[in-house]
């Protein structure tokens, strides 16, 4: 699956080649286990930005430094009003979402 200009192989097409087509099974897993830790990197760099220590976060949502930790190691999903009560509370920022069809 590599273009023949530049003999790369894009990472849609690895996926494709390993995982199947989007719809699949396999490829559905795949996807949304890649969304789980994307949210958990996002909070972790977002975290240190505002250079704060897990267990500071943890304080200022009411929640445990074990709990922010897991989210962020992609070990627990987290609910969408824990995330937006994180964003908001602990972080001082705003969450958006969006549906892409």
């Amino acid at each position: 699956m590599k273009t023949e200009e530049n003999n790369f192989t894009t990472l849609e097409q690895f996926k494709d080649q390993h995982y199947g087509q989007r719809g699949t099974a396999k490829r559905e897993a795949l996807e949304a286990g890649y969304e789980n830790f994307k949210i958990g990197a996002l909070l972790h760099e977002a975290r240190l930005a505002k250079g704060l220590t897990q267990e500071q976060l943890a304080e200022k949502v009411g929640t445990t430094k074990s709990y922010i930790s897991k989210i962020e190691n992609n070990v627990k999903e987290v609910r969408l009003s824990t995330l937006q009560k994180i964003v908001e509370s602990g972080l001082g920022g705003h969450l958006e979402l969006s549906i892409k069809l």
